[in-house]
């Protein structure tokens, strides 16, 4: 049973805070490295394949998520339990034909991205895209949700593989190092005018 393990880390980490000087002074601010590190060792493990790894890996990651909850908690702002609830209550809601007598939607993320919009009342599909992803992640995020919002872009389509893809990126970056270009850089670049594109083409009456 996961649950008695689940309730004795919460805990310990009960016990930390209070009884060690590190974990009791550490802040939201303070431990946010340690969560982009667990997370992309999580990343590392996954790609090896190696189950040991892995397992350890979410660990180191679910401490976090603990951790982050117990400081919360201690503030008197929200608890663990607040977070699952949170969570939990957010994928009923958002898979009605799951939970409920709601039909499968033929567009799967599309439907995802509408419910999101309205639970949060966003007016755009650039809100809450995380402004310190990379610029290939933050581009691959941009596409996806302009795709899903139904805008009409000048976007390539055309299909490939995963290994071509990878090649066709490593020779956009080996070329540019080569002519003495930055690739996020110029990434980024392209990317705040196709952000502008989106801006322009939400605000043009249907």
């Amino acid at each position: 049973m996961a649950e008695p393990q689940v309730a004795r880390l919460i805990e310990v980490m009960h016990q930390l805070r209070r009884g060690c000087p590190w974990d009791a002074e550490q802040t939201h601010l303070s431990l946010v490295h340690y969560l982009v590190e667990e997370t992309l060792e999580v990343v590392d493990a996954i790609e090896a394949g190696d189950d040991t790894d892995l397992q350890e890996e979410l660990g180191d990651l679910l401490l976090q998520v603990v951790f982050h909850a117990e400081i919360a908690a201690q503030e008197g702002r929200f608890t663990i339990e607040d977070v699952a609830q949170g969570i939990a209550d957010k994928l009923v809601a958002r898979h009605p034909y799951v939970f409920g007598d709601g039909a499968i939607p033929e567009d799967l993320m599309g439907s995802w991205e509408a419910r999101k919009r309205a639970e949060k009342q966003r007016t755009s599909s650039l809100d809450g895209i995380p402004t310190r992803l990379s610029a290939l992640a933050r581009a691959h995020k941009v596409i996806s949700r302009a795709r899903s919002h139904g805008l009409t872009l000048a976007l390539a389509s055309e299909p490939l593989d995963e290994a071509e893809a990878g090649r066709a990126l490593l020779a956009l970056a080996a070329r540019a190092q080569a002519s003495g270009i930055d690739p996020e850089q110029a990434l980024r670049a392209a990317l705040r005018s196709l952000e502008a594109t989106i801006t322009t083409t939400e605000l043009e009456p249907n």
